[in-house]
């Protein structure tokens, strides 16, 4: 009988601030996601400055956008100790902090939304562009190493 022990990973570790990174927007989309799926009418009336009763509408489509933030937190955590090898996931995250604003920036252009949500896309989406694609752009190369190798 024969045993094989587990093939290690090839590729190098990852640069730890990556590491930091993606365990920081884990934290970030899973704190941000519970509080609105708690409190979508508290939430939503914050963002939008208005009353409770204004933002009524709207609880279970923002409570829906809350449990998705936080579920990608999720990924992001999985994704933090080994981005290389789960770069897919940080690739979906980034494509939604692209698209997302650009769907805001529509939806307030046409006076559907309040630009006062804007805020949201900040903190949600442009601040972690740049550490996601540099974290791609690491994923990318490292794969494209090993396969020549």
């Amino acid at each position: 009988m024969t045993t094989h022990a587990p093939v290690a990973d090839p590729i190098a570790p990852a640069p730890r601030w990556m590491k930091a990174a993606l365990l920081a927007a884990a934290v970030y989309n899973v704190a941000w996601g519970t509080a609105v799926v708690l409190f979508p009418v508290a939430t939503m009336s914050l963002l939008l400055g208005e009353t409770l009763e204004s933002t009524r509408l709207w609880p279970q489509l923002w409570g829906c956008i809350g449990m998705i933030v936080g579920v990608y937190g999720v990924g992001y955590a999985a994704a933090a100790f080994n981005p290389a090898r789960h770069w897919p996931i940080v690739l979906v995250g980034f494509l939604g902090k692209i698209f997302g604003p650009i769907g805001f920036i529509d939806a307030a252009l046409k006076g559907q939304l309040p630009w006062s949500m804007g805020v949201t896309n900040i903190t949600n989406d442009v601040i972690w562009w740049v550490p996601f694609g540099l974290i791609l752009l690491y994923a990318w190369r490292s794969n494209r190493r090993h396969r020549q190798a």
